[in-house]
């Protein structure tokens, strides 16, 4: 284990400022998306199939922002585009409880999923960028330290909650705004053109290419996208399926919780198994990928045959977040590695594809449960992952050499 000031030292200094206030950020954060639902049900006195509409509207916002975010990013300046999305972000949250028409509290967080996913794409670009030789190891930092503060807020979250929601909104919204203040000032002395770098004549005509053009390399994003996609897609069985089958079966509500903290404790204690396993698939990223699928097409099938036992699903969420932390820091890593300075956009384009896997995942996530139960819902969990598994190897097909020249895209 590395020891603090080991840690400290082995990173540029501006490096640890953002990690801190990515971490801020991210705690905040989860003073208000976990509580979205319970608001509408009980503050707004909507129904819980209206709350879950504002959650796929959400979703189907956060895929245009997803894009267009990452087609912004070299027009407008990473500086203008985050530091202008965050502050909007958080005037929205700032504003969401002074409003009680449900019409005017659906634009706003059509308003909030649009301006989060935004900044998302230029933010993971930021770190490609401006970290080259670190970011391997800073996006997996960065993935790590923000479940910790999603971990933290969501705790603090409830808490508050049962005070005032109002103070949840704005914690959230002090954070986004602070986090904007960073940007705005880390960002005071460096320039667009430092932070993306000199640019010789032959990658200035890649960048001039238009979006279409961009597209057209399907090879470098559309497969890792779909298998991604489907992973995400398939991961919603835990709150569509996995959540009303345990309190079906009379077991508390807090069976279902101690899930997800083995899911926080694994993220952190399992970080010399995952770098392990790294080593051993010689740090090749659409190896990682083609694992990651893996484990989830085997924790969902284990679950599939033995969803009798409790320990199944502990055992499921166990190796389902292996899968997890070896993809969530793989995908921004390779984007950056392989598109140059054009990553930003693909950055986009894989959020905007993969987003749509978590707005489609509960609709049929939850027809399954309505129409049969657990069992053909886990069966569709793992038949998605089991397609993950091919569409990530088809993208490794692609990049099992020749990777130097994919760059150059």
């Amino acid at each position: 284990m590395i020891s603090p000031s080991a840690f400290l030292n082995r990173y540029p200094r501006e490096a640890i400022f953002f990690l801190i206030a990515s971490f801020i950020n991210s705690s905040g954060s989860a003073f208000m998306w976990p509580l979205t639902t319970l608001y509408v049900h009980t503050i707004l006195q909507r129904s819980m199939t209206e709350a879950g509409f504002v959650l796929m509207i959400q979703s189907l916002a956060g895929i245009f922002g997803q894009f267009i975010g990452g087609s912004l990013f070299h027009r407008l300046g990473a500086k203008r585009l985050i530091v202008g999305a965050l502050i909007f972000q958080g005037l929205i949250q700032f504003s969401i409880p002074f409003v009680q028409s449900w019409p005017f509290y659906l634009i706003l967080m059509m308003g909030l999923g649009f301006t989060f996913n935004l900044s998302f794409p230029a933010i993971q670009a930021f770190i490609g960028f401006r970290w080259k030789e670190q970011r391997r190891e800073l996006f997996n930092i960065v993935y790590v330290g923000n479940n910790l503060g999603m971990a933290i807020g969501t705790a603090l979250a409830g808490v508050i909650a049962t005070l005032s929601f109002q103070l949840t909104f704005w914690f959230n919204s002090t954070s986004t705004l602070l986090f904007a203040l960073f940007f705005f000032l880390f960002m005071k002395n460096i320039s667009h053109q430092d932070l993306v770098g000199e640019q010789q004549e032959e990658q200035q005509k890649h960048r001039e290419k238009n979006n279409f053009t961009l597209l057209l390399r399907y090879q470098l994003y559309l497969f890792m996208a779909l298998g991604a996609a489907l992973i995400f897609f398939s991961n919603t069985v835990w709150n569509t399926g996995v959540a009303p089958y345990i309190t079906e079966q009379g077991m508390p509500l807090s069976s279902y919780s101690w899930l997800w903290t083995i899911n926080g404790i694994i993220i952190f204690a399992g970080q010399p198994i995952t770098s392990w396993i790294k080593r051993l698939l010689n740090q090749s990223l659409s190896a990682q990928l083609v694992v990651s699928a893996i484990a989830y097409a085997v924790g969902f099938g284990c679950m599939l045959v033995y969803h009798g036992s409790y320990y199944a699903f502990v055992v499921g969420m166990v190796i389902t977040t292996f899968g997890e932390m070896l993809i969530s820091p793989t995908i921004p890593t390779f984007i950056s590695e392989k598109t140059g300075e054009n990553a930003p956009f693909y950055l986009g384009v894989v959020g905007a594809i993969t987003t749509g896997g978590r707005l489609l995942g509960p609709l049929a996530m939850g027809f399954m449960y309505d129409h049969g139960g657990i069992h053909p819902t886990l069966f569709l969990a793992t038949l998605v992952s089991a397609g993950s598994v091919l569409l990530c190897l088809l993208h490794a097909y692609f990049h099992r050499e020749n990777q130097a020249e994919v760059a150059k895209y």
